[in-house]
């Protein structure tokens, strides 16, 4: 799978487990059977929408603190068209300036 999935479903993980529930405590109050959690925490279920808000609901967060994640990205392997896509994303939201001064540190490792 996707290292998003692995990424949301150890955030899911952390979550729970602040809580002290468990995996079948979890998907009894999101609706969802108990191996479903399981499979989603280890990354191995492409989650939909709206067993996502289902989860997200039942552990009392908004589902956009789903994809905050505290895990270092590197411990995934993560394809360089990935990343040329994740830094796209990145520089789409910088200023100008900010743009340049990227552009020079860029530069720098042509060298």
């Amino acid at each position: 799978m996707t290292p998003i999935l692995k990424l949301v479903g150890s955030k899911i993980r952390d979550i729970r487990k602040q809580r002290g529930w468990s995996q079948e405590l979890l998907g009894e109050k999101a609706g969802v059977k108990f191996s479903y959690i399981g499979s989603v925490e280890r990354g191995e279920q492409n989650i939909t929408l709206l067993n996502l808000e289902k989860i997200a609901t039942a552990l009392d967060v908004k589902v956009h603190s789903l994809f905050s994640y505290s895990v270092e990205l590197e411990k995934f392997e993560i394809s360089k068209e990935s990343m040329i896509y994740e830094l796209l994303e990145i520089l789409i939201r910088l200023e100008q300036n900010d743009l340049r001064k990227v552009r020079a540190i860029l530069k720098e490792f042509q060298n």
